[in-house]
């Protein structure tokens, strides 16, 4: 797959979906937009696919590989509510395989490529830039669960994340990012960072303002 040279169209794609949703939203087409989500996030996988790039078999089997894994940590939670508490998904995250959406893995795998490649970017150590990378995945974690509610795409069954939800979300990005330092996966920084900020931007802006 040729890398592309000039990744400024896939940026502004990336910003027009995520701030034309955020504004459909605010105006009153919630239930349309929100429903949209499971296009929104296979575009942004595409587009990782083409302008991080994810373009040798190292990367694509890591990425295929992290995606299984985030399955199976996500079923395990959601059948037995061992790693993030008691929950279940909504509607709004597209097919399910046995109560787990698919995109949600693709969404793990997704976030773990970003966030590598900016902690590489900020960072010269490797533990810490592990380290920075999980906690970016974190940071975007919290600020998701606490518009996903509200949006149908999942809810705990006592409305409220439980303190060992996140705990296990640190633990498994740092297994990510540590699988993605190991294999020395880099990938395009300009893309990564601003993938990373419009998703941060969406969940933030509906966390504190609307």
């Amino acid at each position: 797959m040729p890398e592309i040279k000039n990744i400024q169209w896939a940026i502004w794609v990336i910003w027009i979906f995520h701030i034309s949703a955020l504004i459909g939203i605010s105006v009153g087409f919630e239930t349309w937009f929100v429903s949209k989500t499971p296009i929104n996030l296979l575009i942004s996988t595409f587009l990782l696919f083409l302008a991080f790039p994810v373009d040798n078999l190292k990367k694509i089997v890591t990425f295929i590989t992290l995606w299984i894994l985030g399955m199976l940590a996500e079923w395990i939670g959601v059948h037995y509510g061992i790693l993030f508490g008691s929950y279940a998904y909504g509607t709004n995250l597209g097919p399910k395989i046995d109560g787990v959406p698919i995109l949600i893995g693709i969404n793990w795998a997704l976030l773990s490529f970003i966030t590598a490649s900016i902690a590489q970017y900020v960072l010269s150590n490797r533990i810490l830039q592990v380290s920075f990378a999980a906690l970016l995945m974190l940071v975007l974690d919290y600020f998701m669960e606490q518009t996903a509610p509200r949006f149908d795409f999942w809810e705990f069954e006592d409305g409220i994340p439980p303190l060992w939800n996140y705990w296990s979300w640190l633990g498994l990005a740092l297994i990510f990012q540590g699988v993605i330092r190991w294999l020395k996966i880099a990938g395009d920084l300009k893309f990564s960072a601003h993938l990373y900020a419009a998703q941060l931007f969406f969940f933030l802006y509906f966390y504190l303002w609307f």
